[in-house]
């Protein structure tokens, strides 16, 4: 299953590949046609695995936060005073290379209350400096157990970020939201009452993975 978030650009890529390998007809050399072609097909087999978008098992339970990316998680910490969640936070960073899929999930049900998108450098998404001053959308849940907020990060390679819901839209877990295009981050930050499920190296699946669980 491939994306709608990457239409678009597949049509480009096979449009570009199709002519390339047509032009490759021009050489005699057999050799070189047969390299031309493959390294054509082979471009276009990436694009096509960057922009599938399986189906996941999203998880019954209401008091939890999936993972809103596919990925490593690289980040696991707390914060104080965080400009949506205030007082004591915790933060976890999720890195997608560009070998994940890159469809982003919704974490939690709720309520959108906040959006804001930021121009911004193109620094390695992996990096501390890439959550304050690469290109990013943030977003900010009202859920019955409070605050809850997430950001679509750019990466050295990714320069294009895809969202589309808008303030005061009531969201479901798992659901499609957007995408970050060639490799990027996401974070999500909540409250100090929120039990992380996950640590430093662990692998997750949008939608499916449980970062937090709530401990009322």
């Amino acid at each position: 299953m491939l994306t709608r978030y990457g239409y678009h650009t597949l049509i480009i890529i096979a449009t570009i590949c199709v002519l390339i390998i047509a032009a490759s007809f021009i050489f005699n050399d057999n050799l070189i046609r047969f390299f031309i072609i493959l390294l054509s097909l082979f471009f276009l087999g990436l694009s096509v695995n960057f922009f599938r978008d399986p189906e996941r098992q999203i998880p019954k339970q209401n008091n939890v936060i999936v993972s809103p990316a596919d990925g490593k998680v690289i980040l696991v910490k707390k914060l104080i005073n965080h400009k949506y969640v205030s007082g004591t936070s915790k933060q976890i960073s999720i890195f997608m290379s560009p070998l994940d899929v890159h469809v982003n999930r919704i974490p939690i049900c709720g309520k959108v209350k906040f959006i804001e998108y930021h121009k911004g450098k193109f620094f390695q998404a992996f990096t501390d400096k890439a959550a304050e001053e690469n290109e990013r959308t943030e977003f900010g849940i009202e859920t019955k157990f409070g605050k809850v907020f997430f950001t679509q990060v750019a990466g050295a390679i990714a320069r294009r970020i895809i969202y589309e819901i808008k303030e005061n839209d009531d969201v479901v877990i798992g659901e499609r939201f957007g995408m970050i295009k060639f490799g990027s981050r996401v974070d999500i930050i909540v409250p100090e009452n929120w039990h992380e499920k996950v640590q430093v190296g662990s692998k997750t699946t949008a939608g499916e993975t449980i970062l937090f669980e709530h401990t009322t």
